[in-house]
């Protein structure tokens, strides 16, 4: 558990938010939330581990250079993907490969492990990345034939892998990572949230709100939460924050967590 704070200088000074999102993540929005004077608490709803069973990854990894297309949901897809390919001490990189990610911090994992990203979709949801294939691709009817390799989180939508294999696309999703509800910290978040003292709650996935609800015990978060302003990276992390009674939620034009940091502060300035 960390806490982040800028010595209360700043528009939001006097603000407490609350992050659920894994603690190892490079985190831009809560830095951008602890500049603008913002206190960070950091109890997470989630961890990231490793797949139970690295073979099909293993597998995926041996044919790499029989796939047309690599498609990156996340950050922690390039991490773990790139661990288990160093340890394999696979030989190079498939140049012909079209490398995609989803969301600017998954371009910049990619980036930094010296991978050329030839696509970067800015709608951070599974419907901007195949979008932004069929665009690629010169069309839709194009994708028929090609083979992507998928690695993501084991519990993830269908969405981009059901499209691709409508479209005539052959797809391998293979798991690179889990995540899981970590132990501890509920009490500790409801007399925080008894006491007042929190402001605003970010969720970045549909898991965090899943297992936050889970983490206090309450399924229904709409009297936890009523004092405090919720903020959601996207509409499915919405969606899902409304199945547990979250009606009101901010959620930025952007998909990100530097736009989610920008959006929450707004609001936040116009809360007394």
């Amino acid at each position: 558990m960390q806490t982040l704070s800028r010595e209360n200088q700043g528009p939001l000074a006097g603000r407490t938010i609350l992050i659920t999102r894994a603690i190892d993540q490079r985190d831009e929005m809560a830095e951008r939330l602890a500049s603008l004077g913002a206190e960070i608490l950091h109890r997470p709803a989630i961890e990231i581990v490793e797949p139970s069973d690295w073979s099909p990854l293993d597998g995926a990894i041996g044919r790499l250079g029989g796939y047309q297309w690599i498609v990156f949901t996340s950050a922690n897809g390039v991490r773990f993907f790139f661990k288990r390919f160093k340890e394999r001490r696979e030989p190079s990189w498939p140049s012909a490969l079209v490398s995609l990610a989803i969301g600017p911090a998954t371009a910049n994992a990619l980036a930094d492990e010296g991978v050329q990203v030839n696509i970067t979709a800015s709608d951070s949801r599974a419907e901007g990345a195949f979008e932004a294939i069929a665009r690629y691709s010169g069309g839709v009817e194009r994708v028929a034939g090609l083979k992507f390799l998928i690695p993501r989180a084991r519990a993830a939508r269908d969405f981009l892998p059901d499209e691709l294999r409508k479209a005539g696309a052959i797809v391998d999703v293979v798991e690179a990572y889990r995540t899981i509800r970590p132990e501890g910290s509920g009490d500790e978040i409801n007399a925080l949230l008894r006491d007042g003292k929190i402001d605003a709650i970010t969720f970045t996935s549909s898991s965090t709100v899943s297992n936050f609800a889970a983490l206090i015990g309450a399924p229904d978060l709409s009297q936890a939460l009523s004092n405090v302003v919720v903020a959601c990276i996207g509409p499915v992390t919405a969606t899902t924050a409304r199945e547990h009674g979250l009606n009101e939620v901010v959620v930025p034009a952007e998909f990100s967590g530097v736009a989610l940091a920008e959006a929450l502060a707004e609001r936040l300035r116009n809360v007394e």
